[in-house]
């Protein structure tokens, strides 16, 4: 896709996760490589307000265009990019149940094989750091290795996949999965896992498992 294509697609996307219910106002972001650097969300606009225009490149340095402002969260999106070349979009909201989640500081252990859509046997959930900081992204740089999807302690979560209806599937899945997460810690009962060699298993077939979506 050329550069307005992807924009539109950036646009989309973010509509879309708000019919989802994965996002509210002007919160989350989203972003896809392009040129070295990246095509990411502006800080502070409705996503019904955007355009074409109003996406924002910013390069591998961090430079962005002269007269607009990417997202405050632009340095973790970058850290995404650096740490995973085989991902080339990220979405990054607070869907409810995820930052739930995240709000007790855990991470979601294998309480269902679909733990596997992130390519560990875990959803990760990295330290808390101010928003649209160098060390929340660094902690970024490091869970995001981990897992393509990732919580944010007491902030949200992080999808990053191959390209933007992947991340938006990716994103979807782990919404789910923190809501039967929470369903089961308010039970109050111990919470049965899948044993580590059965999520190696499902690791292995999940290598051809997912959205059917191609660039």
């Amino acid at each position: 896709m050329n550069r307005n294509e992807l924009s539109r697609k950036i646009i989309d996307t973010c509509l879309e996760m708000t019919r989802l219910g994965l996002n509210q106002g002007t919160a989350g972001n989203v972003s896809v490589r392009y040129k070295g650097g990246m095509l990411i969300t502006p800080t502070g606009t409705p996503y019904e307000k955007l355009t074409e225009d109003s996406i924002v490149y910013v390069d591998s340095n961090g430079h962005f265009e002269a007269g607009k402002l990417p997202s405050s969260e632009w340095h973790f999106h970058l850290a995404v990019y650096q740490a995973r070349p085989d991902c080339d979009a990220v979405i990054h909201n607070h869907s409810l149940n995820c930052a739930a989640v995240s709000i007790l500081e855990k991470p979601i252990p294998p309480i269902h094989y679909m733990i596997a859509v992130g390519g560990s046997d875990h959803i990760p959930c990295v330290p808390y750091a101010t928003f649209g900081t160098h060390q929340l992204a660094d902690y970024v740089r490091e869970g995001i290795k981990e897992s393509k999807a990732i919580l944010l302690a007491h902030h949200g979560l992080i999808a990053a996949e191959k390209n933007l209806d992947k991340a938006l599937w990716l994103a979807h899945e782990v919404e789910v999965l923190a809501t039967w997460y929470l369903k089961l810690l308010a039970t109050g009962l111990p919470i049965p896992t899948l044993p580590k060699a059965e999520m190696e298993v499902v690791l292995n077939k999940f290598k051809n498992y997912g959205l059917r979506v191609e660039e």
